[in-house]
């Protein structure tokens, strides 16, 4: 991870340094004090008090200087490390699968990037300015007031120590609970993005007391779990001062005792005293320093825990597939892309002996498919909730690889093509519509960002969305808020199925994506795609079986087994499961 700190290596050196040259300006101001004492005020030198208050007021400001540029230096580094860092995350987040992503969760990605990287942002911006500064203080304090008085220096041999063993016996304690702390935000956040997503659920079930008494009690145990942090850490204030303030009336009483002997001045009192108050705040900011980094180690580890993620998939070289120069373009129409040059075979997809067993779970939600779906050919799925109809589409464009038999497209194995020409040829449609900020036009694009005026309103034609975008005052700008809150559950569909058509796919996959529209609209959107030019394998998810009796094939789900196949008249024939689904829609005796 630190591989992303290389374009901000002079940074991080010149940060520390700066620090050290302030922490050498503090060390010499007590120094000065105490000339000003021993030999301005006593002797009542005007002019050297004021020669010696204005080399003060010089390092003050040579002093602030030289803090602002090491600031200066020590944020560009730390954000500049976090930004790299955080677009290095989400490139990785990219490549990994399904899989992977349904194993760590959508709510602890998000916090990887946003909480843990600020967290480790904040602890290497706190490590450049203190992790240097705060020991050179600590022990040239030590080395000042050995150079001032060797007896009087003695308090501090003792002092150091016992300061050290307070402030770092509290931070080692507390370092554990503040990392229950944290798991205890990841448990809010958690909540809190379950609830705001499933705000509908919760109020149509009328549940929203049950749930704020859910959010209340972690909400209260993380309370308590602060509460006690802050009551440990609060003792380290009064501990360090008692500590302090005992060790300045040891300072003054052996001052007093050789100021009175001659063999020490007072303005080097003063100056002792400068010295321990500057240990303690340096110990204190140490201290809080490595609280500050351990939590910044632990986020970083969590961040370190992603990267290690791989995805199971591999996939081909791309160079491999790449059309030699000169060839043709991948399309040679400003709007549709066609579809690919058909193989020899008339074989689109076929399934042989395919099973699929979801990262830790007990069973296999396919066993055993087998089937070929023909170029051309409209292949309906039906099934009841859990067959497993989605986990079977979800195979075609390898969004999961099957654990056992074989996927084969275009007569070839799956495995065996390389991402991008894979997708290109298969356009999805998922279950849940799902529409990005922007207008109806930038999210059309996403199918083919070349696709013509013309193209656009065909494939909104197809998906029976022409006139609702029409009757839109700014047409295809029509603005699109996140997720598309502000369009209906129909027209997210059919917007859906449009962006999947602008691809004008070899293979176009409908997962249930017809669920909202009404039957004449889910009607006319299938006597569309029955017209389409060209031999593009349409699968149609559906739980209606009129969505799918005039499919040349339908595949029957129990359980994740195929319990049928065949076109509508010969499964009402030969398969139970189909005439149950079939029966249960329909009235006995016709329609």
């Amino acid at each position: 991870m630190l591989s992303y700190l290389r374009d901000y290596l002079k940074e991080s050196v010149l940060a520390p340094l700066f620090k050290m040259l302030e922490a050498s300006f503090d060390l010499l101001v007590p120094v000065i004090m105490a000339s000003i004492i021993n030999f301005g005020i006593v002797n009542r030198n005007t002019n050297y008090i004021l020669r010696q208050c204005a080399i003060l007021l010089l390092l003050g400001v040579v002093g602030l200087v030289c803090s602002i540029t090491a600031q200066y230096f020590a944020s560009k580094a730390a954000v500049g490390y976090a930004t790299g860092l955080r677009s290095a995350l989400f490139k990785h987040i990219q490549t990994l699968g399904f899989s992977e992503m349904d194993t760590i969760g959508t709510s602890t990605l998000i916090t990887r990037m946003t909480s843990d990287i600020n967290q480790v942002q904040n602890g290497f911006n706190l490590f450049l300015r203190l992790f240097l500064r705060s020991p050179f203080i600590i022990l040239g304090s030590l080395v000042m007031a050995f150079r001032i008085n060797r007896d009087a220096a003695l308090i501090f041999v003792v002092v150091v120590p016992v300061l050290c063993v307070a402030v770092f016996g509290i931070m080692l304690y507390t370092m554990p609970l503040y990392k229950k702390v944290q798991q205890g935000l990841d448990r809010i956040l958690g909540i809190t993005r379950e609830n705001l997503t499933g705000t509908r659920v919760i109020r149509a079930f009328g549940r929203e007391e049950h749930e704020t008494s859910r959010f209340e009690a972690v909400d209260a145990l993380l309370c308590r779990l602060q509460r006690r942090v802050g009551a440990i850490s609060s003792f380290m204030n009064p501990i360090t001062y008692i500590i302090i303030n005992i060790a300045i009336l040891a300072i003054l009483y052996t001052g007093a005792v050789k100021v009175n002997t001659g063999s020490l001045m007072q303005g080097d009192v003063i100056a002792l005293i400068s010295y321990m108050g500057q240990i303690l705040i340096e110990l204190v900011k140490l201290a809080n320093l490595i609280i500050q980094m351990t939590k910044a180690a632990a986020c970083a580890g969590r961040v370190r825990t992603v990267f290690q993620l791989r995805s199971a998939m591999e996939f081909p070289d791309l160079k491999a597939s790449q059309p030699s120069p000169g060839s043709a373009p991948p399309w040679n129409s400003p709007g549709l892309r066609p579809h690919s040059p058909s193989p020899d075979s008339g074989e689109a997809v076929r399934f042989e002996q395919v099973s699929l067993t979801y990262a830790k779970a007990g069973e296999k939600s396919l066993a055993d498919i087998s089937f070929q779906a023909d170029r051309g050919q409209v292949i309906g799925i039906i099934g009841g909730t859990g067959s497993g109809k989605s986990s079977l589409v979800n195979l075609i464009p390898r969004f999961y690889d099957a654990t056992e038999g074989t996927v084969k497209i275009f007569g070839r194995p799956i495995r065996e093509y390389p991402r991008d020409e894979l997708r290109n040829r298969i356009g999805v449609v998922m279950q849940k519509a799902q529409l990005f900020q922007g207008t109806i036009r930038s999210n059309l694009l996403w199918g083919n960002e070349d696709a013509t005026e013309e193209a656009l309103w065909q494939a909104l034609a197809t998906a029976q969305a022409e006139s609702f975008v029409r009757e839109k005052q700014q047409g295809l700008n029509h603005p699109v808020e996140q997720g598309g809150r502000n369009l209906s559950g129909g027209q997210k569909q059919r917007l859906t199925i449009a962006r999947a058509l602008i691809k004008n796919p070899d293979i176009l996959i409908l997962d249930d994506s017809t669920s909202a529209l009404d039957f004449a609209t889910d009607a006319a959107l299938r006597k569309a795609l029955t017209s389409l030019m060209g031999q593009m394998t349409i699968f149609i998810v559906s739980q209606r079986a009129s969505s799918i009796r005039h499919a040349d094939r339908i595949l029957v789900l129990e359980d994740g087994r195929l319990a049928g196949s065949g076109t509508h008249e010969e499964l009402l024939k030969t398969c139970e499961v189909y005439q149950e689904i079939h029966e249960s829609q329909y009235r006995k005796g016709g329609e």
